[in-house]
């Protein structure tokens, strides 16, 4: 059988909380082009969120395939 990889992609978007039974995730729109997005909306992208729903489970099992 060959190795279970870890999804990198989603590795590099999310991060399992220290449960492990959550995933935290950065707020988007954050990237570039903050010249026009007021101080307000700029502060509130700065903290993330964390992954609600039926997808938390696919995330975890990409992220962490051994668990």
């Amino acid at each position: 059988m060959p190795k279970v990889k870890t999804h990198k992609g989603i590795a590099k978007r999310f991060k399992v909380t220290g449960s492990g039974k959550k995933a935290k995730h950065r707020a988007a729109n954050r990237g570039h082009i903050l010249g026009k997005k007021s101080g307000k909306r700029k502060r509130h992208l700065r903290n993330g969120g964390i992954v609600t729903g039926t997808s938390v489970r696919m995330i975890i099992e990409a992220i962490r395939p051994s668990l």
